[in-house]
């Protein structure tokens, strides 16, 4: 019997042995099959003409989790953006290119299995995503800070790699095209640019702007979020009251209010004082129908005090519009993402404003492009 039980034992021991090395096998492979990408563009302009002082150009994109199945991949599909800018005139060596809130942050889905992209809702992208990186995810959740730990370990886990395939796609692009190029924004920890790489550390979760030059060097030091909202309060750092950073382009000076940080005067007067005269705003609205549902108002602790709009007062879009009428000395960009990811939508039409000039992309399907000239 206890000859019997030993064999047993053997067999048992060898069946999760093989178990476990189709596993680790499984886990490796990531196939990325076809995938044909929209690349149509609808052009919207702001009244103006070129006058040798540049221009701020908005790309609002379409994206999909497809997209962002390879790095190569979505560069293809920004530089088909880019390319019918430039085909169209609008881009040139004082051109400042502005993208949307969490075009970055997206890279945490780049190089999974075709099971995680072909998921219905987001739940289920995630339960691939645990079950693919699985050592990953546990090295992710023993760091991660805030009150939803696996949202954090989720981008915490690919973190080093997703700064270095941010940096090389958005300053490649930059290069490529000669611009200044304002690369939306990108949730890392505690980012920062050492001897010109973006780096990441142990810290807690930022939401960050990085602004490449025309030779797609890093301008400067991230710009990060200073006031998060829902809902990425629940993992993510607001950096406070700090200066904004001021990067000088061939342009003028530029300052990057992420999302809902142009929602609050103080902001908009701190740029006063720095001497800005260019803004962009990356931004991001999540949500099917939320887009002309009524504001809920900033959903952040404290609230400025200093604004006269209550929530459900209006609509989320003239709640952006009119609490970026602080902007309006400025020459500004507001850029929202389109597209979906999983069951979780993107909504909002980018809007640019300068003194009495204002106009904003139409509704629809596809990309939009809209520029203002300086």
């Amino acid at each position: 019997m206890s000859l019997m039980r030993k064999i047993l034992m053997s067999v048992v021991a060898l069946l999760c042995l093989a178990a476990l090395t189709t596993y680790a096998l499984w886990t490796t492979q990531r196939p990325v099959g076809h995938y044909l990408s929209d690349l149509r563009v609808t052009f919207e302009g702001v009244d103006g003409v070129p006058a040798g002082r540049g221009n701020l150009l908005g790309v609002q994109p379409e994206l999909f989790p497809a997209d962002y199945q390879s790095v190569e991949r979505l560069r293809l599909k920004l530089a088909g953006y880019l390319q019918h800018a430039q085909d169209a005139g609008l881009l040139n060596g004082k051109t400042i290119v502005v993208l949307p809130e969490h075009i970055g942050t997206w890279l945490w889905a780049v190089g999974e299995k075709n099971e995680f992209y072909q998921a219905a809702q987001r739940r289920d992208a995630e339960q691939w995503l645990a079950a693919s990186n699985p050592l990953d995810l546990l090295a992710g959740l023993v760091q991660a800070h805030g009150d939803d730990r696996f949202a954090d370990a989720y981008l915490r886990m690919k973190a080093a790699r997703m700064a270095d395939q941010y940096q090389q796609l958005f300053g490649g692009l930059a290069r490529q095209f000669g611009v200044t190029l304002v690369a939306g924004s990108i949730i890392l920890p505690k980012p920062s640019v050492a001897d010109g790489r973006l780096r990441t550390d142990s810290g807690p979760l930022y939401n960050a702007s990085v602004v490449f030059a025309t030779d797609g060097s890093i301008l400067g030091q991230p710009q990060l979020q200073h006031f998060t909202s829902h809902p990425t309060r629940r993992y993510v750092q607001s950096l406070g009251d700090a200066p904004f950073n001021v990067f000088d382009t061939p342009a003028g000076k530029l300052a990057v209010l992420i999302g809902t940080d142009s929602w609050h005067p103080a902001s908009h007067a701190q740029l006063r004082q720095q001497d800005v005269q260019l803004l962009a705003v990356p931004a991001s609205v999540l949500g099917r129908g939320r887009w002309s549902s009524p504001w809920r108002g900033f959903r952040i602790s404290p609230a400025p005090t200093d604004v006269a709009l209550s929530p459900r007062e209006v609509s989320e879009a003239h709640a952006w519009q009119r609490l970026s009428e602080a902007s309006a000395p400025l020459a500004s960009m507001t850029v929202f993402m389109g597209g979906h990811f999983w069951n979780q939508f993107y909504e909002g039409q980018s809007f640019a404003r300068q003194r009495e000039r204002f106009g904003q992309v139409g509704d629809g399907r596809g990309a939009r492009l809209i520029n203002l000239w300086l």
